[in-house]
């Protein structure tokens, strides 16, 4: 089950890779998930991985 959502900090206080690693580490086991839950899991990874992208000129 995912955590809750990221805290809203500041785009220039936020480090934009930081939440890339726990989004990620919600597809560990994906495997023994129901198919269901698959794609909000997916949905988490891209969102963060868009953060991380869109701000890649802060970084």
């Amino acid at each position: 089950m995912p955590g809750p959502p990221p805290a809203q900090v500041p785009a220039e206080q936020a480090d934009p890779r930081a939440g890339i690693e726990e989004a990620v580490s919600g597809l560990d086991n994906l495997e023994n998930l129901p198919l269901s839950e698959h794609v909000e899991r997916f949905d988490a990874v891209h969102t963060e991985l868009t953060v991380a992208l869109s701000s890649i000129d802060k970084v």
